[in-house]
This record gives structure tokens, sequence and C-alpha cells, in this order.
């Protein structure tokens, strides 16, 4: 790894933290309900001070200072996943704390936080189980690594690693629980999480057959990310060993030829016939529907289930992504979710080191013009990957930042 590089990683990710130490700062410009969120605002700037916290003395305070704020502003903000509401809040604080000393008040605030993202995980599985054999398919937000039990269950999978298993367990399980069945029942030719146009998002362009979503921010790689790193944690529920091996099998038969994957798999091409409309190509660079968040759910997979396979077609895609030059990715911005941050700490996880360099020298050339401030799809979440990359982060967090994302 470059020196230099490393330490230009390191500096520029201090210079953020610090341009970001007055939750006004975060704030500004952002509407009352994105204010306090994990993806736009505070819990998010909260996150990236509570990890600088060995580089910073005075982060410590300062992710004090935006949790608080953070709270102030939750106000009637609807229940959610884990990037806003309650739950941005939540997870904020469970992953975060991580990062503190063992004496810091806010590891008093986990069960609460733990108990009420149970809450709800078990409250989506029950939509889930209720739907079922209705013949529609499970909604993103039941499922997803935003809004659904992928996410949540991924920060109640880090609550219970941290010790918190009575409040984490019922919500953990109910997650893998609903997980698991939605991948083993199929609907007809279609996979349990294909849904029809009409209940797809109406921001997003899909066919009128429907489609089978497969990135880890929408798709089936959350689930399976999520199924895959509590199998290896020793947390399972019945039929999981064989979900994992199912959604792993259909995404590795759905690679192309050029190592990437479609962001959805038309319900016309589901039942063997030709879609009329052209396929998207979507970002197959990015961690939200590309090569890093299904690349890492498929190393997981082949980890969880003993299959070379799944390593295989990881490591293959991976490969594919380091070949091509950064003006080659369909990325936009520095941000984790659709930018160039996201590349690079999938990298760093895949210890691909020219990879995470090049993406760590994309970062630095435009990280000062990321916005918003927060850390899904801004500053803070860029700060975060140039922090690891620079090696400030502590070894000593029980679950990194990262999970957060699937990535860990």
């Amino acid at each position: 790894m470059s020196t230099t590089l490393r330490t230009r990683a390191a500096e520029t990710a201090l210079d953020i933290a610090r341009e970001l130490r007055d939750p006004a700062t975060v704030t500004t410009g952002l509407s009352a309900r994105a204010a306090h969120t994990l993806c736009y605002g505070l819990a998010g700037t909260a996150l990236l001070h509570a990890c600088l916290t060995d580089a910073e003395p005075t982060s410590a305070a300062t992710a004090a200072a935006h949790w608080k704020a953070a709270g102030q502003l939750l106000a009637n903000a609807p229940p959610d996943g884990i990037h806003t509401g309650p739950g941005a809040v939540a997870a904020s604080l469970i992953i975060g704390t991580g990062y503190l000393t063992p004496h810091d008040p806010h590891h008093d605030l986990l069960p609460r936080a733990t108990a009420w993202l149970s809450a709800r995980a078990t409250a989506l599985a029950r939509h889930h189980h209720q739907r079922a054999g209705k013949q529609q398919g499970t909604p993103w937000m039941v499922y997803d690594a935003i809004k659904g039990l992928a996410g949540i269950g991924r920060v109640l999978l880090a609550a219970h690693t941290r010790g918190l298993r009575t409040d984490a367990e019922p919500g953990l399980r109910a997650a893998l629980g609903a997980l698991t069945h939605m991948i083993l029942t199929p609907l007809a030719a279609r996979p349990g999480w294909w849904l029809p146009a009409d209940l797809h998002p109406p921001t997003v362009q899909i066919p009128d057959t429907g489609a089978a979503t497969t990135g880890l921010a929408h798709g089936i790689a959350g689930p399976l990310a999520l199924l895959a790193a509590a199998h290896q944690a020793g947390h399972t529920v019945p039929g999981q060993a064989d979900a994992i091996r199912t959604a792993a099998t259909w995404l590795v038969t759905r690679q192309s030829l050029n190592r990437t994957w479609p962001p959805h798999i038309s319900g016309a091409a589901l039942d063997g016939r030709r879609e009329s409309t052209s396929r998207p190509e979507g970002r197959t660079s990015a961690w939200c529907y590309g090569t890093p968040g299904i690349a890492t759910a498929l190393r997981g997979a082949g980890h969880a289930v003993d299959e070379a396979a799944f390593h295989r077609a990881a490591e293959a895609a991976m490969t594919a992504l380091a070949a091509r030059r950064p003006n080659e990715w369909d990325t936009e911005g520095t941000a984790l979710c659709h930018g160039s941050a996201g590349i690079l700490q999938a990298a760093h996880r895949f210890a691909r080191r020219s990879l995470a360099e090049r993406a760590a020298h994309t970062t630095l050339t435009h990280a000062p013009f990321s916005r918003p401030q927060g850390f899904l799809t801004g500053r803070a979440g860029t700060a975060l990957a140039l922090a690891d990359h620079g090696g400030l982060l502590p070894g000593r967090a029980a679950e990194a930042w990262d999970c957060l994302i699937l990535l860990s």
C-alpha cells in the first residue's frame, strides 16, 4: 500500500470529521425527516465521530452531541429500517459504541435500542408470514438492507455478539426465519423475492412482468449476506443452510459473462421467455446493486456452507472489477451506496490492494465535495472508508462499522 496514499486518506477522513463537528452544520439544508437519519444526517455523523475516538480525542464528546441532536429530531418519525427513523439512531448507537471506551454512558442505552430493533424485526417477520401463500412476493421494505430484515437482522446479530442476547434474540431469530422461508418458498417458477411490477417502488424501472432483484441494497444478496453471517456466528434456524445454497446458486447462475450481474431478472426471463423491453444495466460497479455487494454476499455464503463455487464466483467478480479502470466504473460520486467509497471498502475486505488504492485515489480526488453529510450517501460514510484505508480505526470493536452495509 502506498504510504502517501494511506496518509492522505487518513488526513482527509479527519478533515471531513472536523468539518462536521457541529450538528447544525450537518442538518443545514436537510428536511426535518432527513436530519436525524443514518443515511443523510446526524445518526451517520455520530457514527463517524464515535469510530474516530482513538484518532481524535474530542470525538466521543462530538458523537454524544450528534446522538443527542438526532434523538431530539426524531419527533414522530415512522418506524423504518436502520437508516431512517428510530432504527437509525439505534443502529448508530449499537455499532458506534463498540468503538468507545467501556465506561462511556451510551452503553447504557443499548438494551433499549436493541429491544426496539428486535420488536421491529418481529413485526416485519409477522407481516411476511401473513402474506405467505398469496402469491404476491415479499416487498423490499420487509426484506432488504435499507428498511427490512436483512439490515435490521445484521445489527441485531452485532448486538447479540456484543452481549445483548436477551434483547436481540427474538428479533434475530424472527429475521432469520422469515428470510429463510422467503428464499425456500418459490412463486411457481419465480423465486420468493420476485415482485410484480406494481409492488416495486414507483421510482424504479421494472418490466411489466415484474422482477427478482439481485443486489445487496434491495435484492437477494442482502438476505444472503445476513443468513451467511449469522450461520458463521452459530445462529441458525431450520432450513437456513438450504436457503443460503439456494440464494447463492441463483446468483451464481445469473452472473453475466463479464462477471457482473444485472440489477434484476424479469418475470419473463424467469419464466424462460424473452422480455420485450431492454434490460437496464444498473450500477454494476457500485455497492448497492453491483459487484462489491453481491460478491461479498457470495463469499460469505461460501464460508458458511463450505462451497467453493460461491468463492470462485465472488473472486472472479472482484477480479473483473479490478481489471476495469475507474473511468469505466458506473459509479456516481464518492459515497458508499452509489460511489467509489463502496468499492474502496469492499476491496479492503477482499484484500484487493490495487483496487483499493485506485478506489482511494478516486475518492480522494472528489471527497471534499460529496453531499449530503450522512453515512450511506454522504461524507460521513466516505470518511469512514478513507479512515479504514488510512489505518485510523481501532481493532477492538466487536463488530466493524461496515456491518451496517453488510460488508462484514
